[in-house]
């Protein structure tokens, strides 16, 4: 017996267990905020810690099934880490801990006696616990639950200060993900009605018995209801008005990890389910609409949390692009530009947490001067930006050179158009983070329409928005070190993976060769699998 043998059973339920502790504890502690603070940190950093091993052990021994309890397949509850679900694990407890470590540092400047974080702080790691669950789950119903924790636990985030305009967008968010619950629950319906199962595993294998009807029937409602989770178009017109009215640390967790949480589930659903690329078409119409109409979008606003909101939706198409391939090189490609934009996308809106702190505004309309007034953050602005436009040689280039070469490889004429929708859109993008730059950073504040105008204070949980004339504030919005150095951690990350793009981009390859061979997953699951 290996060590992953004996170890990986007793620390693969952890990410969720811990997290759920953790939200226990503080729940408990709730009248002392810093207690609750070191709580919460201390379970983000074990669930960083054995998410780190987690990947060690997969990427050396292979994918490992759990079957918790040891309840038998299909009986029990079927925990599978494989090098993807790892990966995402590790990215994620990444960004939920330094988004936390940002937010503890809003509150020490500012102070939280008024601030709601004895709610704030249970709520953040429940959700954390339902993001790992997603990531670990072995059947559809517990993806369902992991949803559904996601979605109770983000509706109080996306709510907290309970302000007019974060209590609308609260209700537009929740009533969508909602839907998207019930559809996801018509479409298990429809799959174990026609399978017995719910094991994907299992399903894997009975989806391909099954009359090609009722399977592509059932599994196209619940890429419906993925697709929502995902933000692809035509069924992201709820992001850009949900994610802007939250707090920044809230709104950069949601932005850079809650619509990839959807993207996980379509690339294990359908690389497992449907490896010959039954959907391969769908899939990349939806990825070339989803970066032409978001990237259109973004361009559009003056606002930088909307434009930033559109050039999330755009970027979903890249990874879209690489799943509806479903090839190797296409996998590749989708699972290393997940990480990447995971990573810059989160950075890009703590750093605007960050501007509005010093300018008193995120409008393109009010604001101005800042390379000037923060040559810092300028950097912490321009490196996450140019990164996400894909400049050579971040990884944001790196991740679309790999999959333009997928696309090329493919050879079809509809990968031909999308990869000259990819290049379309990353110029675009380019486009609009220069206009960000250059109205924001390079032009002068007195030269904006409505520069006179800021907010009268530095933005909490709570938002009190009151406006007054720049010359009469009195709180200049200084960035306070803990927000300051979570989020350059954050932009040194993305730019580790440019360093590190060799072992990132074979990590990458291998994940997607298990992806690309289901009987990897299968036979981890259910040992001698059954016979097709």
């Amino acid at each position: 017996m290996t060590l992953s043998q004996d170890l990986l059973p007793a620390i693969v339920a952890l990410p969720v267990l811990v997290p759920l502790l953790g939200a226990a504890l503080t729940l408990v502690f709730g009248r002392r905020p810093r207690l609750q603070a070191m709580i919460s940190l201390s379970a983000l950093t074990t669930v960083l810690v054995i998410s780190g091993l987690l990947l060690y052990l997969v990427d050396r021994d292979g994918t490992t099934a759990v079957q918790v309890g040891g309840w038998p397949t299909p009986i029990g509850i079927t925990l599978v880490v494989d090098r993807l679900s790892a990966g995402m694990l590790l990215v994620s407890a990444f960004v939920l801990l330094l988004v936390s470590i940002y937010g503890a540092g809003q509150n020490i400047s500012d102070g939280d006696e008024n601030q709601p974080t004895s709610i704030y702080r249970p709520t953040y790691l429940v959700l954390t616990a339902g993001v790992s669950m997603a990531f670990l789950a072995g059947d559809l119903f517990n993806l369902f639950v992991g949803f559904e924790i996601l979605l109770a636990a983000s509706f109080v985030l996306l709510t907290v200060g309970a302000t007019e305009e974060r209590i609308r967008a609260g209700i537009a968010y929740v009533m969508v993900s909602m839907l998207s619950s019930m559809i996801f629950l018509i479409g298990i319906g429809l799959i174990y009605g026609t399978t017995g199962t719910l094991n994907f595993a299992q399903l894997a294998l009975r989806l391909d018995a099954a009359p090609s009807g009722a399977s592509t029937a059932g599994y196209a409602v619940l890429l419906v209801a993925f697709g929502i989770k995902a933000a692809v178009f035509p069924l992201s017109s709820w992001l850009p008005d949900s994610y802007p009215t939250a707090p920044a640390p809230v709104t950069a967790v949601f932005a850079g990890l809650l619509t990839k949480v959807g993207v996980y589930a379509i690339i294990r659903t359908n690389s497992l389910w449907f490896p010959d690329g039954t959907f391969g078409n769908i899939l990349l119409v939806c990825g070339l609409a989803t970066m032409v109409v978001g990237i259109l979008g973004a361009i559009a606003q003056t606002d930088i949390r909307r434009l930033l909101s559109f050039t999330l939706i755009s970027h979903i198409g890249y990874m879209i692009f690489g799943i509806g391939l479903a090839t190797v090189a296409g996998l590749t490609g989708a699972v290393y530009y997940v990480a990447h934009h995971i990573l810059v996308q989160t950075a890009l809106f703590l750093v605007v947490g960050l501007i509005e702190r010093q300018a008193g505004s995120v409008s393109l309309r009010r604001i101005g001067g800042l390379a000037a007034a923060s040559p810092l953050l300028g950097v912490l602005f321009l490196v996450p930006a140019l990164n996400l436009g894909g400049i050579p040689p971040f990884s944001g280039f790196i991740g679309k050179v790999a999959l333009l070469e997928a696309g090329a490889e493919d050879g079809s004429v509809l990968a031909w158009v999308l990869v000259a929708g990819s290049v379309i859109t990353s110029l675009l993008t380019l486009y609009a983070v220069a206009r960000v730059w250059s109205k924001a950073f390079w032009r002068p504040r007195a030269e904006a329409p409505e520069g006179h105008l800021t907010a009268a204070k530095p933005p909490t949980l709570v938002e009190d928005s009151t406006y007054v004339h720049y010359e009469d504030r009195t709180d200049p919005g200084r960035m306070p070190a803990l927000m300051v150095l979570s989020t350059v951690a954050l932009v040194t990350a993305g730019l580790a993976l440019t360093v590190l793009a060799g072992p990132t981009l074979g990590f990458a390859e291998r994940a997607a060769a298990d992806l690309h061979d289901p009987t990897v997953y299968i036979d981890a699951v259910l040992g001698t699998p059954e016979p097709r």
